[in-house]
C-alpha cells in the first residue's frame, strides 16, 4: 500500500515540474508571437506611410494605380508570409508546451 503513495507522489511530483517546464515554454512562445507580431506592424504601418507619399507624389493617374497595385501586391505577399510564419510559431509553442507532460502521461498507459 505505501508503495502505492510512493508512485502517486512521485508521479504528482513529475506533473507538477511539467507543469513548470510547461508554463516556462508557454511564456517563451508567448514572447516570441507577441514580438513577430509587433515588429509585423511596424512594418506594415511604414510600408503604408512610404506608399501614402509615393501615391502623393504621383504625377500621373497610371502611376498612382501602378503604386497602389504594387502596395497592394506587397500587402497580400506580406500577410501571407506572417501568417505562415506565426502559425509555425503557434505550433512550436503548443509542442513544447505540451512536451514535459508527454513522458508523465505516458507512465499512465
Amino acid at each position: 500500500m505505501s508503495k502505492n503513495f510512493e508512485d502517486v507522489g512521485a508521479f504528482n511530483k513529475e506533473f507538477y515540474e511539467g507543469g513548470l517546464k510547461a508554463f516556462a515554454a508557454f511564456s517563451t512562445g508567448a514572447q516570441a508571437i507577441a514580438v513577430e507580431t509587433s515588429d509585423y506592424a511596424k512594418k506594415v504601418m511604414e510600408d503604408g506611410v512610404s506608399a501614402w507619399q509615393n501615391l502623393t507624389a504621383a504625377k500621373s493617374f497610371e502611376k498612382a494605380v501602378e503604386i497602389q497595385s504594387a502596395y497592394f501586391k506587397s500587402s497580400y505577399e506580406g500577410f501571407v508570409a506572417e501568417a505562415s510564419k506565426l502559425s509555425g510559431l503557434y505550433a512550436d509553442l503548443a509542442k513544447d508546451a505540451y512536451q514535459p507532460f508527454e513522458a508523465a502521461l505516458a507512465k499512465t498507459k
